[in-house]
């Protein structure tokens, strides 16, 4: 039986109504949606704050714009609270959050940002790079929480749930208006191929169509993350399907890689500076077609290379 299309319109249209938001814009990446959106808001007197976790993308984003660039501990409200409060009256305050962290797999808890952004008068924009497909049904960090409209701009990339190219800003009609025509990294470059915009808007479908694909993934998700404690391995404090396995020491994390990937399982090696020093960590990340068969393989080579090297 042939899947219903989810509602017609531009493909931004479409974007924008997913995560429930007035209008959305295309860039040609998630890296310069970040870039033209932050470098084209954030003016000569205003101030960009940002967790310290935050993609490289975002700070890339704030240094190219005329603002003052702040920064507060990684998920640290009471951080977030002393830096607000410290900056002069004046000039607009937008505070810049990942929904879901490449790194740790943690959230962003958008309820008691929202609150603090709130009393000091601060817009917010969250990343949802690693959120989109996996949170809220699919839609991002803020429908999961129930506070899309208490956030004012949601950034989303092609590159991740949509295996695409591309990435996208969504929120109110006038501030996309003005980013489209303020962003640099918009303006001054080529827009992505049909075909990478195509694959995007089929992988939308695909979400809209079948939501127990998402159902699944965060089965996976917590399914793996149970597991891997249970062995003994240290995941941090990841809530997602992104699970870091922290190795600590470089060499001994390049090891694991190699072993892991020669008994057949791929995952990514994050050393410093991506990480902190004694941090170094073996990235793992999890779809919805994995089978059950396929992650037990995994636990059980993980485990057999933990023991061999001491890690567990």
């Amino acid at each position: 039986m042939a899947r219903a299309a989810p509602a017609r319109g531009s493909s931004t249209a479409r974007l924008a109504e997913w995560v429930g938001k007035e209008r959305a814009l295309v860039f040609s990446t998630g890296y310069q949606v970040n870039l033209g959106t932050i470098a084209s808001l954030v003016a000569r007197d205003d101030f960009a704050i940002t967790d310290k976790d935050d993609h490289a993308s975002i700070v890339d984003g704030c240094r190219l714009s005329f603002g003052t660039m702040k920064r507060f501990p990684h998920n640290d409200l009471e951080g977030l609270e002393r830096v607000l409060a410290s900056l002069p009256d004046r000039g607009g305050r937008l505070v810049i959050v990942d929904g879901v962290y490449s790194m740790g797999g943690d959230i962003a808890p958008l309820p008691e940002l929202i609150a603090v952004c709130k009393q000091y008068g601060a817009r917010l924009m969250v990343d949802d790079a690693h959120s989109i497909g996996v949170l809220g049904g699919g839609r991002g960090t803020a429908a999961e929480f129930g506070v899309t409209a208490d956030v004012d701009l949601i950034m989303g990339t092609f590159s991740k749930s949509f295996a695409s190219l591309g990435g996208f800003i969504a929120g109110d009609d006038c501030v996309i208006d003005y980013i489209q025509h303020h962003a640099r990294s918009l303006i001054f470059s080529a827009s992505i191929p049909p075909a990478n915009a195509a694959a995007a808007m089929a992988a939308l479908e695909i979400m809209h169509e079948e939501p127990e694909r998402v159902a699944r993934l965060n089965e996976i998700g917590a399914f793996m993350r149970k597991r891997y404690r249970e062995l003994g391995f240290n995941i941090g404090v990841t809530e997602t399907p992104i699970i870091p396995v922290v190795i600590g020491e470089d060499i001994k994390a390049l090891q694991f890689w190699k072993t892991l990937f020669d008994n057949g399982v791929y995952t990514n090696v994050v050393l410093p500076p991506a990480v902190p020093q004694n941090q170094t960590l073996l990235r793992t990340s999890y779809m919805a077609t994995h089978t059950d068969e396929q992650l037990e393989k995994v636990l059980t080579i993980f485990e057999k290379v933990g023991k061999e090297l001491g890690v567990i």
